[in-house]
């Protein structure tokens, strides 16, 4: 089985920034995609930003320029750096990971979730 596991979530100041990093486990050998989704109090689901193997990255508009997401594959860790943080990117974070192959070739389609980290940027 794959988890992923958070870390990076806060309090921080309007302007300020924050790093999040996921890191996937379970014998893993390769993760096509990995990414970021977030979801705020009374709201949907959203797309963050998303990174393949190839390195192609999209970004959901609300957080272009200020939001850059990376990944190191020799790690399965996929991080995600917040600069000029605002008040409206406040939400639960969630790590996302899909179309996995782990020891033995076995394939898991996914999409696969972490538990979440809470980012609350305060004005």
């Amino acid at each position: 089985q794959v988890q992923l596991v958070e870390s990076g979530g806060g309090l921080v100041q309007a302007g300020g920034s924050l790093r999040l990093s996921c890191e996937a486990s379970g014998r893993i050998v390769s993760i096509n995609v990995m990414g970021w989704y977030r979801q705020a109090p009374g709201k949907q689901r959203e797309l963050v930003a998303t990174v393949p193997t190839g390195g192609y990255t999209n970004y959901a508009d609300s957080v272009k320029g200020r939001f850059t997401v990376s990944r190191d594959n020799a790690k399965n860790t996929v991080y995600l750096q917040m600069n000029s943080l605002k008040p409206e990117d406040t939400a639960v974070y969630y790590c996302n990971a899909g179309e996995i192959i782990t020891h033995g070739s076995r394939f898991l389609r996914g999409p696969y979730w972490g538990q979440g980290t809470q980012v609350t940027v305060s004005s």
